[in-house]
């Protein structure tokens, strides 16, 4: 028997749902408005988010939550530190090797991969792209871009609006850090008193998800990319790459996608190795280099690390930070992960809830199979 519905109450629920879907039009549209001066707040937000764990396991383990605090935010910036020292003089200077190693490459490409590629495919390349005027072009291109880095970097010196709100970006950064790590664990308390008791338990459960499912990815493959990233970057340069480490940081970064990561390492490395060296044992070298690094990133980094309770595709990682860099800019792409790892732990939840439905079900099942312990209604989950 069909359950007797009150139109009014249809209709209040209707309207419910109007005034929510109303104040999340209004919050995208408020977020979009101020995402130029978000950014300082949204890093804070998540560098204290990532580092609460390691807060609340020094806490447990007898220290104030002070002083926890302070050791975590220290560490954090010690690190910070550490990378800017290192790595960005390292890229610089492997940028400087290929812009000067661009006419080696110019000469390779025209002078043996086109005639190897023409003589066996029979088709004429050279007739249908350019390739002295696209490395001309690339170079002009390179040229201006540096003189337009050095115009803007100019620009800002003399805005002093714009100084300003940089320096502002600066100095608010490790502040929202610092009181983000100290004060998480209040701001998800007040949070959760906020929500309406029936639905707690439920929301509770989500949002515990949510937090794996994204503090999984984000941890975990971070530790993948960085340990992969060193690797390829040392072993290229054991086998004496010029670009060695700039090739593995590329590989490194590209490591959250499956196959691109070592497969644009693998072409890189090969193409530097004929360009610089033009014999078979270097190429040997940067096929060791990577097959080693997959085996250990499939057999002990990968499975130890991230596991498969992550549950994000790589295409809906890339389309999440594509789609948030086109909507709200550089805020969008931080925001992306954890919206992407929301809607996909509310994706399943929906799922469930549709598989315990009357309407994945059918009216009649529980009569069909003679079974009375199926509900004749969808009811909730039990939760776990």
């Amino acid at each position: 028997m069909q359950p007797i519905t009150d139109p009014l109450q249809e209709i209040a629920r209707f309207l419910r749902r109007l005034q929510w879907a109303a104040v999340a039009l209004f919050t995208l549209w408020l977020l979009w408005l101020l995402s130029p001066v978000l950014t300082p707040f949204v890093v804070g937000a998540l560098l204290g988010w990532l580092g609460d764990p390691l807060v609340d396991r020094l806490q447990r383990s007898g220290r104030s939550r002070n002083t926890a605090v302070i050791l975590v935010f220290t560490a954090m910036t010690l690190m910070l530190v550490l990378v800017v020292l290192l790595l960005v003089p390292m890229i610089r200077d492997q940028i400087q090797t290929l812009v000067a190693a661009l006419p080696s490459y110019r000469g390779w490409l025209l002078a043996t991969a086109l005639p190897w590629l023409e003589a066996r495919t029979g088709i004429d390349i050279s007739a249908w792209l350019d390739f002295s005027r696209l490395f001309d072009l690339l170079r002009h291109n390179w040229e201006r871009a540096g003189g337009f880095a050095s115009a803007a970097l100019g620009y800002v010196s003399r805005s002093g609006f714009a100084l300003v709100a940089f320096a502002a970006n600066l100095v608010l950064l490790p502040v929202v850090t610092f009181f983000a790590l100290r004060d998480w664990d209040l701001l998800v308390a007040r949070i959760a008193s906020l929500i309406p008791r029936d639905y707690l338990p439920t929301v509770s459960r989500l949002a515990t998800q949510s937090s794996d499912v994204l503090g999984g990815f984000l941890r975990g493959q971070f530790l993948v990319m960085l340990i992969l990233g060193a690797m390829y970057g040392l072993g290229l340069w054991a086998v004496g790459l010029d670009l060695g480490l700039l090739i593995g940081i590329i590989a490194g970064l590209l490591t959250f996608v499956p196959y691109v990561g070592p497969a644009s390492g693998l072409i890189l490395g090969c193409v530097a190795a004929l360009v610089q060296f033009g014999d078979w044992p270097h190429i040997a070298g940067v096929l060791v280099v990577f097959g080693v690094g997959q085996v250990i990133e499939s057999y002990w980094l990968t499975p130890k690390m991230v596991g498969d309770r992550i549950g994000l595709h790589p295409v809906a990682v890339i389309f999440a930070v594509m789609a948030g860099g086109t909507l709200f800019g550089f805020l969008g792409m931080l925001i992306a992960l954890p919206c992407a790892a929301i809607a996909n732990v509310l994706l399943r939840y929906a799922e469930e809830r549709y598989t315990h439905s009357r309407l994945y079900a059918g009216h009649d099942v529980g009569i069909l199979t003679g079974d009375s312990r199926i509900p004749a209604y969808p009811r909730e989950p039990e939760q776990e």
